[in-house]
């Protein structure tokens, strides 16, 4: 990676310590000249620690505030030390380090705010669970339909941002619950430029939980629903630059 610009990977975790170093390490091997941020969403276990000693930024959060408020830590992170770029990816492992290489460059392009990587596009072979697929199933046909293109994977947490991107994320309006969807349907109505690209994506293992497992996917439909009827009430630009109008 050159050094016009300066990238910040976020890594968001949660009780990862078993994972953490191996996401870490293969960044670091894959995307040189990037600092790699791990937010260690209160962990009960040696998360914070084992990143710090895997070589990542850390910030630890005191307690359990969600992967809403991880996220926004680290994109508020990244603002105030003058990063122009931020991936977001989680730490877990799902996401394939050298698809950050690819979102990396789609958004120096210039022509998007936001890239999304898509487990969809191009010859992925990603197979999400049933009650995921129906929420993905859902949500693409209201974001694609608001934002007026196709949109295959609007619940993708595999992104890149830029610093436009991250002055309104770091507002109030980020949700500090399950930001999906909503945040894209957020980000259109607020003028900023979305683009899609392929990524590669493994599935989750039986052993690793999601939060969407159990009765939970029933209250990620309803909450999301919600904060996008909440989002489309709004509609009022965010113009970069300005004081947020989303405040």
């Amino acid at each position: 990676m050159g050094d016009a610009d300066r990238v910040l990977i976020v890594v968001p975790a949660y009780n990862e310590d078993q994972n953490i170093a191996g996401v870490i390490a293969r960044v670091q091997e894959v995307v040189s000249g990037a600092d790699v941020l791990v937010v260690d969403d209160g962990s009960s276990d040696a998360t914070g620690v084992v990143a710090r000693d895997a070589g990542a930024k850390v910030v630890s959060l005191p307690f359990n505030l969600g992967y809403g408020v991880a996220l926004q830590t680290g994109f508020k992170y990244a603002l105030e030390r003058g990063y122009d770029y931020v991936v977001q990816m989680d730490a877990d492992g799902q996401h394939e380090a050298c698809s950050v290489l690819d979102l990396i460059a789609e958004a120096r392009k210039g022509t998007a705010d936001v890239v999304l990587g898509s487990r969809f596009l191009g010859a992925s072979t990603f197979k999400p669970r049933f009650a995921r697929r129906v929420g993905i199933l859902l949500f693409r046909a209201i974001v694609s339909r608001v934002v007026g293109k196709s949109i295959s994977d609007p619940t993708s947490g595999f992104q890149a941002l830029n610093r436009s991107a991250l002055e309104l994320y770091a507002t109030e309006a980020y949700p500090t619950d399950y930001p999906d969807a909503d945040v894209l349907i957020m980000a259109h109505l607020s003028g900023f430029r979305i683009t899609e690209i392929p990524v590669v994506m493994y599935a989750r293992t039986a052993d690793q939980k999601s939060m969407h497992s159990g009765l939970r996917p029933l209250y990620y439909v309803f909450k999301m629903f919600l904060s996008i009827l909440v989002t489309l009430m709004r509609q009022r630009r965010y113009e970069v630059g300005r004081e947020p109008a989303w405040k």
